[in-house]
């Protein structure tokens, strides 16, 4: 039997509106230690976004988004936060912040396989497949 890893992730979600506290969820970052795994994957629908506030610039959104999934990956592309270690990045990454562009509370679980835990938490939390 192949051996499940723990896992920890986080929901990325999209706040147009703070003071309004409605979010869409727009992408999942999952870092697992044991197998040396940090990613995050993302889709913005900008018509979903723009239904809760018209005024949403989605340009910055994605640019935001983007830069998550720079650090994410890590490297000098990403700034000094990109060259920290994988742990660090997430831990980085999920801290509690009040932006438009905000992660949820880590949730634990378990996998044999990063890539595959990740395609299904953005499946299910992301596209709502």
């Amino acid at each position: 039997m192949q051996d499940r890893h723990l896992f920890e992730y986080a929901v990325i979600r999209v706040v147009p509106r703070v003071e309004r506290e409605e979010f869409i969820n727009v992408g999942v970052i999952l870092y697992c230690a044991k197998q040396k795994y940090l990613k995050m994957m993302y889709h913005v629908d900008s018509e979903r976004l723009l239904a809760l506030s018209k005024d949403l610039d989605i340009d910055t959104v994605e640019q935001n988004l983007a830069s998550f999934q720079r650090i994410a990956t890590g490297g000098k592309d990403a700034g000094p936060i990109g060259e920290l270690d994988a742990p660090s990045r997430f831990r980085w990454l999920t801290a509690t912040r009040s932006t438009v562009v905000q992660t949820s509370k880590v949730h634990p679980g378990f996998c044999v396989d990063g890539e595959d835990a990740i395609g299904k938490l953005y499946s299910q939390l992301v596209l709502q497949e």
